[in-house]
């Protein structure tokens, strides 16, 4: 009887010790989150760096056209403009010019040119004799003269168009022809060349013409300035 007792007794306190440990542990498991998988990446993992650029640039190709500029070294053309001749009034010039390159920036140009002299102010003011007769107021020239292409380059006419052009230096020595007396003579002057075409230019040229006269009763230098424009073609 008192076995019977204590077997229940010890099945009791068993039953209470260990029940709810089970229940415990079994509870626990239940609540356990499940697993979360890792997110499959996007790129596949081949061990190999990706060959495609970051940046693929889409760059729109276009046409460039190579300037083209006669391939011959001579020029020849004419020209039309105003010459001051001191003291006697400004006319009407014109003239021939013809040029050799010698390389890309230096050519050598030879010219002649035909202007008339005006009246003076004391002529025109006092009203006596013509101080030169009607031949001795011709006046022409001729020079030889070295140019330097100091600036070359281009110029843009809207959005398709564009012009070789050159600013130039030149300077030389020649001869003048005035009051029937021929007079050793310096010019010097700045010019701009534009090439409309591979085979023609067209020009606009500041020349000075230098030389000693006593014409007036007085030796002096008396400086005779030359604007003109003009047009050659390269042969």
């Amino acid at each position: 009887m008192e076995v019977s007792r204590f077997r229940i007794l010890f099945l009791s306190l068993l039953a209470v010790t260990v029940l709810p440990g089970c229940s415990m542990l079994g509870g626990r498991g239940d609540d356990q989150p499940e697993a979360i998988a890792p997110a499959a990446s996007s790129v596949p993992v081949t061990g190999e760096p990706d060959q495609k650029p970051i940046i693929d640039p889409q760059v729109e190709r276009r046409e460039i056209r190579r300037p083209r500029i006669d391939t011959e070294d001579f020029e020849l053309g004419a020209y039309v403009g105003i010459l001051s001749i001191e003291d006697f009034e400004s006319n009407v010039v014109y003239g021939a010019r013809l040029a050799y390159h010698l390389t890309e920036d230096f050519f050598i140009e030879g010219t002649y040119g035909q202007s008339r002299a005006g009246r003076t102010s004391y002529e025109n003011l006092s009203g006596s004799a013509d101080l030169l007769s009607d031949d001795d107021r011709d006046y022409s020239y001729y020079a030889l003269s070295l140019g330097w292409n100091a600036l070359p380059g281009e110029i843009f006419i809207g959005k398709n168009r564009a012009y070789n052009t050159a600013f130039y230096l030149i300077a030389g020595i020649g001869s003048t022809t005035f009051a029937g007396d021929d007079r050793f003579t310096v010019n010097g002057g700045f010019g701009y060349r534009v090439l409309p075409a591979d085979w023609i230019a067209v020009h606009f040229d500041v020349r000075d013409h230098v030389f000693d006269t006593d014409l007036l009763g007085e030796k002096k230098i008396v400086n005779n300035l030359e604007a003109h424009l003009g047009l050659s073609i390269f042969f």
